[in-house]
């Protein structure tokens, strides 16, 4: 029997990484779209400790164009939202969300530079940070109380019918 070394690609993620959530890996399309040798982003290793609140994390994102990126953990990931417009901080104001891939829960803590030449290229900082209580999370929408130090009450996302089945409209709620 011959002994082959098969050699990864720098792209591909650490096999722990990709097991950790087992066949249906929420963390696939993070992993493709990164090369963690060039990244500082985190690689999403880490469980979360049960019985725990549900965290929240808004970032400010320098890249092409500035934007945010609104996250949420549910199911052991940060679904994940560009919202180009900035948070509604009024229940008049409506923004646009697009929904973007599932990240590690380790990426509510992350700050830094992502290099030149990969996905997402430019300054990460962290805008707002707390726990949120979930109120209604189904296909078409998600309502959340949010506990921030800058975001205080109740948020809404609902998907747009029209276009891509990605945008979700981000509201304040009263």
């Amino acid at each position: 029997m011959e002994n082959k070394t098969v050699k990864q690609t720098a792209k591909a993620p650490p096999e722990q990484a990709l097991n950790q959530f087992g066949k249906n890996n929420q963390l696939k399309e993070y992993h493709e779209k990164r090369d963690f040798n060039a990244t500082t982003e985190p690689q999403g290793n880490k469980r979360k400790k049960q019985n725990q609140n549900k965290i929240f994390v808004v970032q400010e994102h320098h890249s092409k164009r500035l934007h945010y990126d609104f996250r949420l953990e549910h199911m052991g990931v940060l679904k994940s939202w560009a919202v180009p417009k900035g948070i509604p901080e009024s229940t008049a104001d409506k923004r646009l969300a697009v929904e973007t891939e599932d990240h590690p829960l380790e990426y509510a803590e992350f700050e830094g530079t992502i290099p030149e030449g990969q996905y997402g290229a430019g300054t990460v900082t962290i805008w707002d940070e707390g726990n949120y209580e979930t109120k209604v999370w189904n296909e078409n929408m998600i309502e959340v109380t949010l506990k921030g130090k800058k975001l205080l009450g109740r948020y809404v996302l609902v998907r747009l019918k029209k276009g891509d089945d990605k945008n979700w409209l981000l509201l304040k709620g009263k």
